[in-house]
């Protein structure tokens, strides 16, 4: 199992950014792929998560309405469109993955839930 997460970078606030996660190495029909981010001194928060079987998304309150999250199945790859960004915003996002039988409304945001990570890519939100 990899995880190959790009598309970080450096924006104004109010920018948009596009981070992709390039999966490969199991059928994502049976995983969830899920972003997180990391700021410094802080824990790793759920961001994001998508459902590679039936697309089912789910979001933490601080970026509902600004970030959405797809996936190419045909190509393995999940996205996750980040608009009107916040300096708060800024931190190292990741992906990974976990078994969806693994998981339920109460846990899919919860980074101990998710096996495999990827590397992670830096989002600055600087002006």
């Amino acid at each position: 199992v990899q995880l190959q997460a790009s598309g970080g970078g450096l924006v104004h606030p109010g920018g948009s950014l596009r981070l992709s996660c390039a999966a490969s190495g199991f059928n994502l029909d049976r995983y969830a792929i899920g972003w997180f981010r990391q700021a410094p001194g802080r824990e790793r928060e759920g961001v994001s998560v998508i459902s590679g079987s039936d697309g089912s998304t789910y979001y933490a309150d601080s970026v509902k309405g600004r970030f959405t999250i797809s996936r190419d199945n045909a190509k393995n790859t999940v996205y996750l469109q980040i608009n009107s960004l916040k300096p708060e915003d800024t931190a190292v996002y990741y992906c990974a993955t976990a078994p969806l039988f693994r998981l339920t409304t109460h846990n899919v945001l919860l980074a101990r839930e998710y096996e495999y990570w990827g590397q992670g890519t830096q989002v600055t939100v600087s002006s």
